[in-house]
């Protein structure tokens, strides 16, 4: 029989979105579920985990040396339990694209990575080519590695009961790796990742004081998350955690809306999945008008005052 571990992913203020679509997956698997939760704030979450849908245990680690995901100490974690199950499903989020990897190599197995459907419990979809075709892929492998990208599944609800709470003590350190710090943008909007509408800004903008003199007001309005494509990002105008696309952060809001972006396939690759897409862009030829459901030919300059204005 078929038992799956799903790595959560975590910090200390909660378990996150990417993890319940990473459960929501799981269950599609049909088979046990156990969830495991690590960090020295985990102990504060595994009340809420035992109580997410289709999760039959939560295995609990409140060592430290887990607080800020170091892949090199989460690879050991999961590879002393990793025997234990057929699946071990993790984020294909920046924590699990760093980790996951290293159990693979160190188990010897063949990685699948962001699948997007779930045909049974060896055969999956995952996108290929920046997006631009999905890939049926079967693994042979005895453990199955898996990375879920968490837009194409929605998040798992909670469960009337909650699942039992087993407590570990495994502490894994890598003496050769050190946390320094961590930089994160404070704002009291959503973030990509949970936002309902996004606003992305590109090369277009010709300055970070535009970028955000321009941008900012609008996401107010709108209650929005901002994001960016890869020049942006490249040229300055804003930091890496915003960027959306192939190398970024993959995003399905209900509305997405790309500004002055011309709709480069890295950046189709990680927005293409939205609910409603609008593309303002000066160049009517743009490729990004051909995924956009609206679109708006004209200067931005000109075009985002007046939309924040009449908002």
């Amino acid at each position: 029989m078929n038992k799956i571990l799903v790595v959560a992913e975590l910090d200390q203020n909660g378990i996150k979105k990417s993890t319940r679509c990473t459960i929501a997956a799981a269950k599609q698997l049909n088979s046990t579920i156990e969830l495991l939760i690590a960090g020295s704030f985990a102990p504060n979450f595994a009340e809420e985990a035992a109580k997410i849908e289709g999760i039959s245990q939560v295995i609990c680690d409140a060592n430290a040396c887990y607080d800020h995901g170091i892949a090199e100490n989460f690879a050991q974690l999961v590879l002393s339990l990793a025997k234990n199950y057929t699946h071990v499903l993790a984020p294909a989020s920046s924590f699990g694209k760093d980790f996951m990897p290293r159990v693979a190599a160190l188990l010897n197995v063949a990685q699948v990575s962001e699948i997007t459907a779930i045909l049974d419990d060896s055969t999956f979809i995952r996108p290929i080519y920046a997006g631009n075709a999905f890939a049926k892929v079967k693994s042979q492998d005895a453990i199955k590695l898996i990375t879920v990208r968490s837009t194409a599944f929605d998040p798992a609800n909670n469960q009337a009961h909650a699942a039992p709470i087993q407590t570990i003590e495994a502490k894994f350190e890598d003496s050769r790796v050190t946390f320094i710090k961590a930089e994160t943008q404070a704002s009291e909007r959503p973030t990509l990742e949970n936002a309902r509408v996004v606003i992305s800004g590109g090369r277009a903008f010709q300055s970070k004081e535009n970028f955000d003199k321009l941008l900012e007001p609008l996401a107010e309005k709108l209650n929005a998350a901002i994001g960016a494509s890869r020049a942006a990002v490249d040229a300055g105008y804003a930091p890496n955690d915003y960027q959306v696309g192939q190398t970024g952060k993959v995003v399905a809001p209900e509305l997405y809306i790309a500004i002055g972006i011309s709709g480069a396939v890295q950046h189709l690759a990680g927005m293409n999945t939205s609910k409603v897409i609008v593309a303002i862009n000066k160049d009517a030829d743009a490729s990004i008008f051909q995924i956009a459901d609206y679109g708006l030919v004209g200067d931005l300059y000109q075009l985002i005052p007046e939309l924040t204005e009449k908002l």
